[in-house]
C-alpha cells in the first residue's frame, strides 16, 4: 500500500466547482493533487496465457465510482480520469473506508446492445445485455473493486487527512475466452477444409453485473450458428449455474478429388471462468487420414512458407549460378525427388499453373503410378519443398487403376528411384505441353554488376536483374511454342523466297525448321546500349537492350532485334535474311506480335516489367 496526503480545499469558488462528481476522459491541466488511482488491466488466464501478465492499458471506455462503507455512491467530490495515463484523480473525499469501483470496456460495446446503468449503490445492477442476443461478444470488459481509507494523522503542521491506497488498480476480465482448435491426423485433411462452424445448444449465459462484481440475469439460450473459418476465438459471459457450453462442430472438407465429406462432432465444456481462455480441442478422424497424397491448397502453400525464384531481392550469385537457376523451355515445370526425401517442384513461368496432379512409381512396389501430390494451383516462379509423407508412415495410395494399395514406410533412398510424371487439365498446361523442342536457358553477368545503378557496365554488357530474367522466361517459352505453331511452319512456305543466307542462297523451309528446333543452350544477359548497341548474340550467347526484354509482346521492332540475336544464334550473319532482313524484319517479328494471344505467356501484364522499381532508369 502507499499513502497520498492532502488538505481539505477551504476556498468557497472551489468548494462550488466541487458540488457535483466530474468524470472526465481526456487529460487535464488542473492541480493534481488528491488521491491518484493507477489502473492496468491483468491477462487472460488459463489455456496458453500467464495469469501474471498485466498492462498498463487504454480503455476505449471506462467507468467508475467510489462508495462509502454502507456501499452508497459518493456525491460533492471531484474526480476525472486520465486516459493517457490510466489515472483516476480524485479530491474532496474524508476521512472514512470507501471502495473504487471501474468497469473499463476495451472495443464497441454498441456492437454487444449493452446498456450501462449508473448505480448509486454497488448492489445496483451497472452492465446490462439483452437476454436474446445471439452472438458472442465483441468487446471485453473489465471490472475491479479496490477498497481504500481515509485517516486522520498528526503531523508538524497540524491533523492531516492521508488515503492509503494499494499501489496499483488491476482490473480483470469479466467475461471469458474459448479458442477452438482442429488436431488432424494428416495434416493434409485440414487443408482440405471448406468450412468449420459451431452450433450451441441451449446455452445460458449470465447477462448483468452489478456494481459489488455479481453477476445475474440469464440469456434465452438460443445462439446464432458461428463460422470457425477466419475466427477461431469467441467471447462469452460466463455460465449460469447448472448450464453448459456444448453443441456441434461441423466440418466439411473437400478432397483433391473433389469428394465433399461432411463430420459432427459433439463437445461440451462444463465451466467458462472469467478473464480465462478455454480450449476447445475437436481430434478430427478422416477416412483421408491415411491417404499419401499431399493436397497443396494456397493454405498449405503458404503454411509451408515455400518460396519463389527469380524474384527481385534474390542475390545475383543465386540467379547466375547454372547448378540451380537452370531451365528447359519444354519442361518449365521442374520436378523431383530430393536426397532427403522431399518433394520439390520449381515452376519457370510468369503464370501460375492450376489444377496439378504429381504421380509416383516405385519400381520396387508397383508398376502402376499413384497420385502423390496435387496442387491446387503453383505460383508463377513457384519453389515448394516438402517432406513425402511415406517418409514418415505407411499409406494408402490410389493408383493409375482406381484401387488402393498400402505403401509402406520407406527411406528417403528409396524414394530416389521414384519415377514422376505430371497431369493437369488447365489449358495454360496444355500450351505448354505443345513445346516439343525445347532450348535450355540460364543466366550470366557478362562482367556487369546489377547492384550498381548503371548496371556496372562493361563493354557491350551490363548487369542483368531478376527482372530481366522473367522476361526472358517469357520470351523463350513463347519462341519455342511458335516454332511448332503450324500458322509459324505455313508462313515460312508462303515466304521461302525471302530465306536466304549470307551469301544469298536460299534456305529451305526445312533446313530452317531444324535449326530453329535444334537442341540448345543459351547464356541470357542484358545488353547495354550506351555503346549503340541494343543487340547481342551468337553460339550459346544472347543478349538485348532492357526496353527489347520489356517490349517484346507489342512492340514490332524491339521484337526484330529479338529475331535478329536469334538468327545469329541459328549461325547466320548480316548479310543474310535472319538478321538485318525478312525473317527477322517481317516475318517473324510481325508474326509473334500478330499472334502473341496464342502465346502461353499472352500478355505483358504477367511480368508488368515496365512498371517495376527494379528496372534500369
Amino acid at each position: 500500500m502507499r499513502k497520498f496526503t492532502f488538505i481539505a480545499f477551504l476556498c468557497t469558488l472551489l468548494l462550488v466547482s466541487c458540488n457535483q462528481e466530474e468524470h472526465l476522459g481526456t487529460s487535464s491541466t488542473e492541480n493534481k493533487s488528491g488521491i491518484v488511482f493507477k489502473l492496468q488491466k491483468q491477462g487472460y488466464e488459463g489455456v496458453s496465457s500467464r495469469a501474471s501478465e498485466t498492462e498498463t492499458s487504454l480503455y476505449d471506455q471506462l467507468y467508475y465510482f467510489i462508495v462509502n462503507e454502507n456501499g452508497d455512491k459518493v456525491k460533492n467530490i471531484k474526480s476525472y480520469y486520465e486516459a493517457a495515463t490510466s489515472e483516476i484523480y480524485t479530491e474532496g473525499l474524508h476521512k472514512g473506508e470507501y471502495r473504487l469501483v471501474v468497469l473499463g470496456i476495451k472495443g464497441n460495446p454498441t456492437a454487444d446492445q449493452a446498456i450501462i446503468h449508473t448505480p448509486e449503490h454497488i448492489q445496483d445492477e451497472w452492465l446490462e445485455f439483452p437476454a436474446d442476443l445471439q452472438k458472442p461478444l465483441e468487446a471485453e470488459y473489465f471490472y475491479s473493486q479496490t477498497p481504500f481509507s481515509i485517516v486522520e494523522q498528526q503531523t508538524e503542521e497540524g491533523i492531516q487527512e492521508v488515503a492509503s491506497i494499494p499501489e496499483e488498480v488491476t482490473q480483470k476480465r469479466i467475461v471469458s475466452r474459448v479458442d477452438f482448435d482442429f488436431a488432424y491426423q494428416n495434416p493434409y485433411v485440414g487443408y482440405a477444409v471448406t468450412d468449420k462452424s459451431l452450433a450451441l445448444e441451449d446455452v445460458r449465459f449470465y447477462t448483468t453485473l452489478s456494481g459489488n462484481g455479481d453477476l445475474g440475469g440469464e440469456s434465452n439460450g438460443t445462439m446464432d450458428v458461428l463460422s470457425l473459418n477466419q475466427q477461431t476465438s469467441y467471447l462469452f459471459m460466463p455460465l449460469c449455474n447448472g448450464s453448459t457450453l456444448h453443441g456441434d462442430i461441423n466440418l466439411s472438407t473437400c478432397n483433391y478429388r473433389k469428394e465433399n465429406r461432411k463430420q459432427v462432432y459433439s463437445f461440451e465444456q462444463k465451466e467458462l471462468a472469467p478473464n480465462h481462455i478455454h480450449l476447445v480441442e475437436t481430434q478430427v478422424n478422416h477416412p483421408d487420414d491415411k491417404a499419401v497424397t499431399m493436397f497443396i491448397t494456397p493454405a498449405a502453400y503458404n503454411q509451408g512458407e515455400h518460396s519463389l525464384i527469380l524474384q527481385d531481392t534474390e542475390r545475383k550469385e543465386v540467379y547466375t549460378d547454372k547448378t540451380v537457376r537452370c531451365f528447359n523451355t519444354a519442361q518449365p515445370l521442374q520436378v523431383s525427388v530430393t536426397e532427403e526425401g522431399k518433394l520439390h517442384t520449381r515452376f519457370y513461368s510468369p503464370r501460375k499453373l492450376t489444377n496439378v496432379l504429381i504421380k509416383m512409381q516405385l519400381p520396387q512396389v508397383s508398376e502402376e503410378f499413384f497420385d502423390l501430390a496435387y496442387f491446387d494451383s503453383i505460383p508463377a516462379f513457384g519453389d515448394f519443398w516438402e517432406e513425402i509423407p511415406l517418409l514418415q508412415r505407411a499409406a494408402m495410395c490410389r493408383t493409375e487403376s482406381g484401387r488402393y494399395i498400402e505403401i509402406q514406410k520407406k527411406t528417403a533412398s528409396e524414394l530416389s528411384q521414384a519415377v514422376l510424371k505430371i497431369e493437369s487439365d488447365d489449358p495454360y498446361w496444355s500450351k505448354l505441353q505443345e513445346i516439343k523442342h525445347g532450348w535450355t536457358i540460364y543466366w550470366g553477368l557478362y562482367g556487369g554488376d546489377p547492384e550498381k545503378e548503371d548496371g556496372g557496365p562493361v563493354g557491350n554488357w551490363m548487369g542483368i536483374r531478376p527482372v530481366h530474367c522473367r522476361e526472358s522466361v517469357a520470351l523463350f517459352l513463347n519462341f519455342t511454342y511458335m516454332i511448332d505453331m503450324p500458322e509459324h511452319e505455313q508462313i515460312l512456305h508462303d515466304n521461302a523466297h525471302q530465306l536466304y543466307d549470307d551469301n544469298k542462297q536460299l534456305v529451305k523451309v526445312e533446313e530452317v525448321l531444324k535449326k530453329m528446333r535444334a537442341s540448345r543452350t543459351l547464356q541470357v544477359g542484358l545488353v547495354y546500349p550506351g555503346n549503340g548497341i541494343i543487340g547481342l548474340g551468337g553460339g550459346s550467347t544472347f543478349g538485348a537492350y532492357q526496353r527489347g526484354w520489356f517490349e517484346h509482346y507489342f512492340n514490332r521492332y524491339a521484337c526484330s532485334v529479338m529475331f535478329h540475336e536469334l538468327g545469329h544464334v541459328m549461325g547466320y550473319g548480316h548479310s543474310s535474311s535472319f538478321t538485318y532482313g525478312p525473317w527477322a524484319e517481317q516475318l517473324m517479328n510481325n508474326f509473334y506480335v500478330d499472334n502473341i494471344q496464342q502465346m502461353p505467356i499472352d500478355s505483358r501484364d504477367y511480368l508488368n516489367s515496365s512498371q517495376n522499381p527494379y528496372q534500369y532508369k
